[in-house]
């Protein structure tokens, strides 16, 4: 009898001490990567570094270069916190120039219909997934700009600098209908970085990312994980807008802010904060997105940052008064600018109030000239903010534009966004991330 409750106590024991070894284990995995910090400098359209860094270019989009695959293929990604899903243009496109190949991947495999990840995963997804013909999971995504794509989701293996994810969910996208063929062309698919289960920094389990935009050189750094450095400081943070109820208009997984003015030098603009808040549909939620270039405002607060800005530069800029170009449809306040004139004059800075921080857009990010764009000796520029109406967006928008030269601090673990100026271009050279 004590021989076999002996027994039975070493065996339980033995169990026991299985599961702490196990759940120690789980512990210092999650710890790994909750503390890790990993700086990928990206560039369009450029290989990845031997160092194991990326860097990225923006012009139209930012654009992050990495390798996917087995062996790795080289692809380049629209980086986009305003998107959940991460996908690729796939080889059965003959339509797209840059495509990442499945069929010479090992690592490839689609997800069937029938997988919990195709039937509860998908849930944000704007367009609901379906089963095509070889019960693969089906996924239509949309954009605000009209433009869509479509495919199968599958996982894969990504390569981050030296490090291997493999079981990466991303959609393989095969057909879509595009408003920027040229743009379309220089890249290979998107990445997806906002709040969602499928979303590419969820998947990867880090509790927080970072980048930082030059506007110089077009360059700029993307850091995950803890971004604790001596030269940083004065990172002002904002709450993200929670909500438990559903609402038909309003994006659940977007990194949502509470806007709660503007002002233009220090004129604040006489509107009530009631119109910088969503409606009871959701409508009016204030994202901060890197997917989009410029910043979109709701018609009545553009109208009045428009009228400000337009009062306050009366003597100092030429305005365009061409009633018929509106710059990307959206942007109907344009000047006219002497080709001979080397600078800009002195503008107004322009300074969203968010709840707990500001973020202040002065001198050559308030005006943007236009390629190609003459009138007579006159070069046209035109004002980085634009009418969301104009879009048919139903939202406040905070381009990446006007992210420029700061450092955007997102944190998934505390739901907030951080922000403070800082010369991209330096701060990429204090972390060995050169142009």
């Amino acid at each position: 009898m004590e021989i076999f409750i002996s027994s039975i106590f070493s065996s339980r024991l033995i169990l026991l001490l299985f599961l702490l070894l196990s759940q120690l284990f789980f512990f210092f995995t999650f710890c790994l990567a909750s503390t890790q910090t990993v700086i990928l400098p990206l560039k369009t359209q450029v290989l990845p570094r031997p160092s194991g860094k990326l860097s990225f270019h923006h012009n139209v989009s930012l654009t992050v270069s990495l390798t996917v695959g087995s062996p790795p293929q080289p692809v380049t990604m629209v980086l986009d916190t305003g998107s959940e899903l991460s996908w690729l243009h796939c080889k059965k496109a003959p339509n797209f120039h840059s495509v990442f190949d499945p069929l010479r991947s090992t690592s490839y495999s689609p997800i069937p219909c029938t997988s919990p990840t195709c039937r509860t995963r998908t849930r944000d997804f704007s367009i609901p997934v379906s089963c095509d013909q070889k019960k693969l999971c089906h996924a239509v995504i949309s954009y605000a700009d009209a433009s869509s794509i479509e495919g199968n989701l599958a996982s894969e293996t990504f390569h981050i600098g030296n490090s291997a994810m493999p079981g990466t969910i991303f959609g393989c996208m095969d057909s879509g209908v595009s408003t920027n063929t040229d743009e379309d062309s220089k890249t290979t698919g998107l990445i997806g970085f906002n709040r969602g289960s499928l979303s590419f920094v969820t998947q990867m389990g880090f509790p927080k990312f970072s980048y930082c935009i030059s506007g110089q050189d077009s360059s700029g750094i993307l850091l995950f994980g803890e971004s604790s450095f001596s030269w940083l400081r004065g990172l002002k943070y904002t709450p993200l807008v929670q909500i438990s109820t559903p609402l038909p208009y309003f994006d659940r997984v977007a990194y949502t802010v509470h806007l709660e003015g503007i002002k233009v030098a220090n004129s604040v603009l006489q509107l009530p904060k009631s119109v910088y808040a969503p409606d009871h549909t959701g409508a009016g939620q204030t994202m901060v997105d890197s997917g989009t270039q410029f910043t979109f405002l709701l018609g009545p607060v553009y109208t009045a940052l428009k009228n400000e800005f337009l009062r306050q530069t009366k003597a100092s800029l030429k305005v365009l008064e061409d009633p018929n170009f509106v710059f990307q449809g959206a942007m109907d306040l344009c000047y006219r600018v002497p080709l001979t004139q080397r600078s800009l004059p002195p503008l107004p800075t322009v300074t969203l109030m968010f709840r707990g921080a500001e973020m202040s857009v002065s001198a050559e990010r308030l005006l943007y000239r236009v390629q190609g764009e003459r009138r007579g000796s006159d070069s046209v520029y035109c004002f980085t903010f634009g009418n969301s109406d104009l879009l048919g967006a139903e939202a406040y928008i905070i381009g990446h534009h006007h992210q420029q030269n700061m450092w955007m601090e997102f944190d998934l673990a505390k739901s907030r966004v951080g922000f403070a100026q800082v010369r991209c271009d330096l701060a990429g050279q204090r972390l060995g991330v050169g142009a």
